[in-house]
């Protein structure tokens, strides 16, 4: 099964299903000499975890990751680092009775007529589990890009129409603090929002309905020149990053569709010198892209969840047999997609852009000399 596999230089493959024994990821080409221990990972695996909240499935695992290679005392050695991610809660007899139905909003059908087969049981490799490996594998980015001063932060942007604050969104300052995203049950940096974003969704709960909503990601810290041209641009690969999970449905970066509305004279971002002749620009509507590379400004992107499929309210459908049925999906699943996927989105823009630095480091011969020269 091809599509497991993500990045070049920094490069990860994940495997595992919902229900299976565990899941786990590999990642190559990450440099040796980083501090890297289980300690660095779990803060990450807690966010996207289920059972934390009534927003999110009562799924209870732990998601204790178990680094099985790639480290000696507690330091990367550049060998392969294994990650494994047990699983510990599956109750795979929630799914019998949809053995044989495609359920609305799935991949169920997709995936059984292309491959003729498919694990019922929480959608198997189709499922939001397998994003854990993805998680794991972006905190070890993250811890990487640490190195550089870099920082990934993503956040509730909205739920449903309830969005938050303009300031949180300011294109030229990041006023987006972790520690105002993690206390919110919704990931929302705006308490006000939060708060109307949980009665929305306890709302949505008793209808047996669900949500979608956008995560926002901000990125600071950047060089300028990160990305590359043509097919590889640095925008597109974020894109393509954050389009991979399961529920997006859109991806834009920096002002995204309403660029369509403007002018060349408002949406181009003005450059201009400072004291020391560093290089900025006066706006930043190109969220920090330009030409396929960061422009040292910060990146913004954002990614559109579709309402979470598996809701209790009864739906038509067919069978494996083309014969129409009713379907009333039952087990444990989240009124919205959006708050356990946070953590996913900065995770994957972690994963592009610590890619990028290690290609970026090839991409002129002074930094080779400053290697290698004697």
């Amino acid at each position: 099964m091809p599509g497991s596999n993500f990045g070049t230089l920094f490069h990860i493959s994940t495997f595992g299903e919902s229900h299976g024994p565990a899941l786990g990821v590999v990642i190559d080409g990450c440099p040796a000499g980083l501090a890297l221990t289980e300690e660095d990972i779990i803060p990450y695996m807690n966010r996207r975890r289920p059972g934390q909240s009534q927003y999110t499935t009562a799924r209870s695992e732990s998601d204790t990751p178990e680094i099985l290679s790639g480290t000696f005392n507690g330091v990367t050695t550049g060998a392969p680092i294994a990650i494994l991610i047990r699983n510990t809660d599956q109750r795979s007899k929630d799914y019998s009775e949809i053995a044989d139905i495609f359920r609305p909003g799935h991949a169920d059908f997709t995936f059984f007529e292309k491959y003729g087969i498919r694990d019922y049981r929480g959608g198997g490799r189709s499922s939001a589990r397998e994003t854990a490996a993805r998680v794991a594998a972006g905190a070890v980015a993250a811890k990487l890009l640490r190195e550089f001063n870099i920082e990934a932060i993503a956040f509730t942007k909205s739920i449903s129409d309830i969005t938050v604050d303009d300031k949180f969104l300011d294109p030229m300052e990041n006023r987006v603090r972790r520690d105002d995203v993690l206390k919110s049950p919704v990931f929302m940096p705006d308490s006000a929002a939060g708060e109307r974003a949980c009665a929305f969704l306890d709302k949505k709960r008793e209808e047996l309905d669900s949500t979608g909503g956008v995560v926002r990601i901000h990125v600071t810290g950047l060089p300028a020149g990160l990305g590359d041209t043509v097919f590889e641009k640095l925008d597109a690969r974020l894109a393509g990053a954050l389009m991979s999970i399961g529920a997006v449905k859109g991806v834009t970066i920096g002002d995204g569709f309403s660029v369509s509305l403007s002018t060349g004279s408002l949406d181009n971002d003005s450059f201009y010198a400072d004291d020391d002749l560093n290089i900025h620009t006066t706006s930043n509507h190109g969220g920090g892209i330009l030409g396929g590379m960061s422009t040292g400004g910060m990146i913004i992107a954002e990614a559109a969840f579709k309402p979470t499929p598996s809701i209790a309210k009864e739906q038509e459908t067919v069978d494996k047999a083309g014969i129409s049925r009713k379907i009333s999906i039952k087990g444990r699943h989240d009124p919205t997609v959006v708050p356990r996927a946070v953590v996913v989105c900065e995770c994957m823009v972690n994963l592009v852009i610590a890619d990028a630095l290690l290609t970026n480091a090839t991409a002129r011969l002074d930094n080779l000399h400053k290697i290698y020269r004697r």
